[in-house]
């Protein structure tokens, strides 16, 4: 049910959204998939054999999204990780969609950060419990502006990789991807109804790592775009 502001016991917050690279509009974003372990070296070094283990997904909110160049170091963790992503903006969806039909949907493409409080994220698998303390808290996911993929194409391989405080940390090739961007779109629309508005995190490479304060996260994929975020 949908109404107009004055319908609203409450005054409304701003629909979350993304800039766009080239215009003055905005994304508006929907939802926002992430999917896990989708590198097969990262899954390695969670504990998991990615050739037994399938890519699952989890939900982050759309406002968890930021594009202010700061991650502020969040409460009730001492262990908050980085993991540098591809972000996949949609702009159409449905269910049960082809695979050869996926990249159809896609809108554009950015560079991200899935920061993840990794002490209550073991918490909650050691208890069997979703993730989204460890997951879905404010400012949680950085990410540049939207790359349209009419002007980019749809990138499938390119170096992916994230440097702290000038170290390299994670590196990978979007190759690497155990689901491709196609399959992965096919598959959510077989579990829910993708919307336009959709934004999906594809997955970190090997090299996960904790930061603290003060610390300057620049990543880059090929093709994509460069982010560069401090540690508050």
């Amino acid at each position: 049910m949908h109404g107009t502001t004055s319908s609203y016991v409450i005054e409304p917050i701003a629909i979350p959204s993304i800039p766009v690279v080239g215009t003055d509009k905005l994304f508006p974003v929907h939802r926002v998939y992430c999917v896990g372990r989708n590198y097969a070296a990262h899954a390695v070094e969670m504990g998991h054999d990615p050739n037994k283990e399938p890519p699952f997904f989890f939900q982050k909110n759309p406002d968890n999204l930021d594009t202010t160049g700061e991650f502020p170091y969040p409460p009730a963790s001492n262990d908050v990780h980085h993991e540098i992503e591809m972000v996949v903006a949609l702009k159409s969806g449905g269910t049960d969609i082809p695979v050869e039909k996926a990249l159809d949907c896609v809108f554009g493409y950015g560079v991200g950060l899935d920061m993840t409080r990794r002490d209550l994220q073991g918490k909650a698998k050691d208890m069997g419990r979703p993730w989204e303390v460890g997951k879905a808290f404010e400012a949680s996911a950085p990410c540049t502006p939207l790359v349209p993929a009419s002007s980019i194409g749809h990138p499938g391989q390119g170096a992916i990789w994230l440097d702290v405080n000038g170290e390299r940390k994670q590196t990978g090739d979007l190759n690497q991807m155990i689901w491709k961007v196609s399959e992965m779109i096919s598959y959510l629309s077989g579990l829910f109804t993708l919307m336009p508005g959709d934004i999906i995190l594809s997955g970190t490479p090997a090299g996960v790592g904790a930061v603290t304060r003060g610390d300057v996260l620049r990543g880059h994929i090929d093709g994509v775009g460069d982010i560069e975020v401090r540690v508050v």
